[in-house]
């Protein structure tokens, strides 16, 4: 049995998955209290919306630079802070220009951690359960939306908001302006638990060997191994992998001068873009319209709808917990793409024939094999694949890939709408998980049980980027 202790220090790094999943759940729900309280405009709504990805986006550029010059704990505690001060702030913000700036602050803080919680999964956890690790990043991002999803309908539902027919005796709370405020404060609690946490997390072993701090990658490793031989052979092949690399200079540098890197990141990218193009985020950021849509209109309809896609998000990604350090991480992701290819466009079908209830069923499908495939494969593979010396830098292109297609895809949704209706924007999501099909099987490597230094080491020999993976 695996060391406990890597668990409990993965799980601690896991953590910023939480909090990231609480805060993207909080501002859909809190969103009209606020603009009730404050009294501001739908523009100014949008643009507290839209703050924190574009915050997070820029949390992503950064994030390489601060972790390969102070190492991925000190990223992660960064994260940490920028988490409990941006809660904070936006708990007790008196504008919509200061929530605004709110919004941007914890929007850097997971944009670090979306970069760094995966990278220093990669490097922490042992290479036969590395998978499953970073998978629990994942899941506790589809934990954190479904606990945001039932906290705030409890709030939602307890509140007089001053409608028709509405008595204030009758509501718990009498104010928006305490609801919206609870909502977002409550990110307070995962916020500060994480942070204390980091504390004590130790240092990425392949981080310290790479500034030439090899006896402390050791300890690190003894304590995270089940034994020293098994800790003094990775220290070893970590060693010799820096050694070969020569890891003087940035990856921009690697990038600009070394054909077979700029293969991985270019992987990275397309990865992470394959993840976004399939129209997830769409689902999560619009599912009560797309609930009422397809013809359920009223508020408890769209809100059981809401908490209903949280709950099968979140428990779909038990499934990849349990099969991607078992069937491997390339035969995860065909069969998912080629299930979710075959929901949407089922879903496309059914609500231009007005379908309800078959739509619905299948949108939930397509949740189902996106949060045991694409959510959580593409993060382990975009940790995995970059060499070490560029693995800051190929990281952080990926990841920032990921937010400016999540912005793209948030700020096209409506126009394609209106361009080709419900079923027709759905029908061009389904193509794209098709295209994502070939692309997979051309191109991905399967990297279940291969040590990040043997994957390095078939990159640098040239070895076809689908063949990475093998241990001859």
């Amino acid at each position: 049995m695996q060391n406990k202790t890597v668990f409990l220090v993965c799980f601690t790094a896991a953590m910023a998955g939480l909090v990231f999943g609480i805060d993207i759940g909080v501002i859909a729900q809190a969103k009209d209290f606020i603009k009730q309280d404050l009294q501001v405009d739908d523009t100014v709504i949008s643009w507290v919306v839209g703050s924190m990805m574009g915050g997070a986006t820029a949390g992503a550029m950064v994030s390489g630079i601060l972790t390969r010059r102070l190492g991925r704990k000190v990223s992660l505690l960064l994260s940490g802070i920028c988490f409990v001060l941006g809660s904070l702030f936006c708990a007790i913000s008196t504008s919509g220009a200061m929530l605004i700036v709110s919004r941007i602050i914890v929007g850097l803080s997971v944009g670090i951690a979306s970069f760094t919680a995966p990278l220093y999964l990669s490097e922490v956890a042992p290479k036969s359960i590395r998978g499953t690790m970073i998978t629990m990043y994942q899941l506790l991002i589809t934990a954190g939306i479904l606990a945001s999803f039932l906290i705030n309908t409890l709030i939602r539902n307890l509140t007089f908001t001053g409608a028709e027919g509405q008595n204030p005796a009758d509501f718990l709370i009498t104010d928006v302006s305490i609801s919206w405020r609870t909502m977002l404060f409550v990110t307070l609690i995962p916020s500060s638990i994480f942070l204390l946490g980091v504390l004590f997390l130790p240092r990425s072993p392949r981080w310290l060997i790479s500034v030439g701090r090899h006896q402390e990658a050791l300890t690190v490793l003894k304590k995270i191994r089940n034994s020293d031989e098994e800790a003094d052979s990775e220290a070893r092949e970590i060693s010799d992998t820096v050694a070969a690399g020569n890891t003087s200079g940035g990856g921009f540098s690697m990038f600009r001068t070394n054909s077979n890197f700029r293969r991985t990141v270019y992987l990275g990218i397309t990865l992470q873009l394959l993840q976004q193009l399939c129209g997830i985020n769409i689902i999560m950021y619009f599912g009560p319209e797309l609930i009422k849509a397809a013809g359920y209109t009223s508020e408890l309809a769209a809100n059981t709808g809401t908490v209903l896609i949280g709950l099968t998000n979140m428990l779909s990604t038990f499934i990849a917990i349990a099969l991607i350090d078992k069937w491997g991480r390339k035969k995860i992701l065909l069969v998912g793409y080629t299930i979710m290819a075959v929901a949407m466009m089922c879903v496309a079908v059914f609500m231009s024939l007005g379908y309800s209830m078959a739509a619905i069923a299948c949108v939930l499908l397509f949740i189902v094999a996106f949060a045991f495939s694409a959510g959580p494969v593409v993060w382990v593979l975009c940790a995995e694949i970059q060499p070490l010396r560029g693995r800051d830098f190929g990281i952080t292109c990926s990841t920032c890939a990921n937010w400016f297609s999540n912005m793209a895809i948030a700020a096209t949704f409506l126009p394609l709408t209106t361009l080709l209706g419900n079923s027709g924007t759905m029908a061009v999501y389904a193509v794209c998980s098709v295209a994502a099909i070939f692309l997979i099987w051309a191109f991905v490597p399967e990297t279940k049980g291969v040590s990040l230094e043997r994957l390095e080491k078939n990159l640098m020999a040239g070895v076809k980027l689908r063949d990475m993976g093998r241990n001859d």
